[in-house]
């Protein structure tokens, strides 16, 4: 049980870092690795569609 917990803290606390570091990206970077900006919490947590 607790190393689910810690696994699972360990996976958000990366979703976050990747989402910080793709807001960090200009519009033009973004679009070379289609995603728009609005979408990058969903492209993180479940991938590009």
């Amino acid at each position: 049980m607790f190393r689910q917990l810690t696994s699972r803290l360990q996976a958000y606390r990366h979703q976050r870092n990747d989402i910080r570091q793709l807001q960090l990206m200009d519009d033009r970077e973004l679009a070379d690795i289609g995603v728009v900006r609005g979408d990058i919490a969903r492209a993180v947590r479940f991938g590009r569609r």
